[in-house]
């Protein structure tokens, strides 16, 4: 019977190794976590665009994005200014010319004020 060839172990890591690892690691929590965080926000933008711009669920995101790009603003700042509006606050003014537009794009029918 022949056997086949058991993988060799490895060398022990060094503590430097293993402390540059461990840096990687929380690096990637970290990216993760607010990824997920930014995700939320992102969902929460586009049912108050749903619900104010009166616009299909399906354009909330295309809607996001377009303002994002036309002003040259992250999409995840544009998200958490959308749902400050949805909560009463005022939206800056590049945002609201650029939203407004886009919406009307994208309107399924006459749009609440925003």
């Amino acid at each position: 019977m022949t056997s086949s060839p058991r993988p060799r172990p490895q060398s022990p890591a060094s503590a430097d190794d293993l402390v540059a690892e461990l840096e990687r690691v929380r690096a990637e929590n970290r990216q993760l976590q607010q990824a997920l965080a930014s995700h939320a926000v992102v969902d929460q933008a586009i049912g108050v665009l749903t619900v104010l711009g009166r616009i299909p669920p399906g354009d909330g995101f295309t809607v996001l994005r377009e303002v994002s790009q036309h002003t040259n603003i992250k999409l995840a700042q544009v998200a958490e200014e959308v749902v400050k509006h949805g909560q009463g606050a005022a939206l800056p003014g590049v945002l609201l010319g650029e939203l407004q537009a886009a919406l009307a794009r994208h309107a399924a029918g006459p749009r609440a004020g925003l």
